[in-house]
């Protein structure tokens, strides 16, 4: 059966800023609060005070010896709502449970040679259950919902996943789970979770291009993540760019494994690619991302481009060098060249883009909009 929080807490818009405003800059005092809301210290006061009641924020200890009145910073509760992530990828599947401070508090994993749909349901419910089972009692009802991030149309990498096709994943896991279900393109949520818990100042506008074993985007405008009518906004890695290719033939790590000859690991610590591999994969990659991304300043206005990836944090860093080298080489006549930095969350962006989903739609300013996948 559903928890209590599955129909939603039911927070007003201004409760939901108050939330993201201290999940982005950290603990804030009311009087803050009030200066970055433009509301009344009362309202702020009003608005706090039911926060804590429901368990989503806690008080520091009192600040003082500064100029003016004592002040207690607020920051976000950890276990005020807890939200189980699921990201399916090329060769690992991962289920996360998240707190409400993006920590991950549970995690397992398993690799495979494709996403095989019976694999991922079986991985997905018995770690679910695993999960649930390890909470006491008062931590089940706080779990608010299960974010699902995966690649769209799997059945377009090949024969062996034509199951994909026509499956509903949501619906299938629906009957086995304890809270609502959400479900958005694996790179999507990637810069979701850049927008929820990354921790870099961003502009309203910019485009966040994700390189795992594809390379995927997505395309913040009005600091709103863009979603499309179909869901697939932002699709960057099915681009085209020069040479007839799309831009998920040049910056993919499949790519950089085809030039090796061989497979690479998941995880940072074993990656063990030889230098001038890297560095050549790097310069042909950072061609085609700054293609991609000048394309899409001509066409929305961009002043930014955010570059993370499911690979080490000195590659993601050689990556976005070399887009940001050739970006100063191609002609940008009538446009202003966007800047280029490096995302910070790597290997952990789509995981917990994925538990963001829920967090998203329940507790942050506009997520109420985003629709849910299935209701549990």
């Amino acid at each position: 059966m559903p928890n209590d929080l599955s129909a939603g807490p039911g927070l007003s818009r201004n409760e939901r800023l108050i939330l993201s405003l201290i999940r982005r800059h950290g603990p804030l005092s009311r009087a803050a609060l009030a200066l970055r809301t433009g509301l009344s210290a009362q309202a702020v006061t009003n608005l706090t005070r039911k926060l804590m009641t429901a368990g989503l924020l806690d008080a520091g200890e009192v600040v003082r010896g500064k100029v003016g009145q004592p002040s207690t910073p607020l920051s976000l509760a950890p276990e005020g709502a807890l939200f189980l992530g699921l990201k399916i990828g090329r060769r690992l599947a991962e289920l996360a449970l998240v707190d409400f401070t993006g920590q991950i508090r549970l995690h397992r994993q398993e690799m495979h040679a494709f996403p095989e749909p019976r694999r991922i349901l079986g991985f997905a419910r018995h770690g679910v259950a695993t999960f649930m089972d390890a909470l006491p009692g008062p931590l089940r009802e706080r779990v608010a919902g299960l974010g699902i991030a995966t690649p769209y149309r799997l059945w377009d990498w090949g024969a062996e996943m034509a199951a994909w096709e026509g499956l509903d994943l949501a619906a299938e896991l629906a009957p086995n789970m304890p809270c609502p279900i959400f479900l958005e393109n694996d790179a999507t949520s990637a810069c979701g979770a850049e927008l929820i818990f990354g921790t870099q100042e961003l502009p309203r506008d910019f485009i966040h291009i994700y390189v795992a074993h594809f390379a995927g985007g997505g395309i913040v405008l009005d600091g709103v993540l863009r979603h499309g009518p179909t869901r697939n906004a932002g699709a960057l890695g099915s681009m085209p760019v020069p040479g007839g290719e799309q831009l998920l033939d040049r910056a993919s790590v499949s790519t950089l494994e085809r030039q090796i000859g061989r497979a690479l690991p998941p995880d940072d610590s074993a990656w063990d690619v030889p230098e001038e591999d890297e560095a050549a994969w790097a310069a042909q990659a950072g061609e085609a991302l700054a293609f991609v991304t000048l394309s899409a300043v001509a066409l929305v206005d961009l002043s930014l481009v955010v570059i993370d990836g499911a690979v080490p944090p000195a590659t993601r860093a050689r990556l976005a060098d070399a887009t940001r080298e050739a970006l100063a080489r191609m002609p940008a006549a009538g446009i202003d060249r966007p800047s280029v930095v490096q995302g910070g969350l790597g290997r952990t962006a789509r995981i917990l883009g994925a538990a963001g989903l829920p967090l998203a739609h329940f507790f942050q300013p506009g997520g109420a909009a985003l629709r849910p996948g299935i209701a549990a």
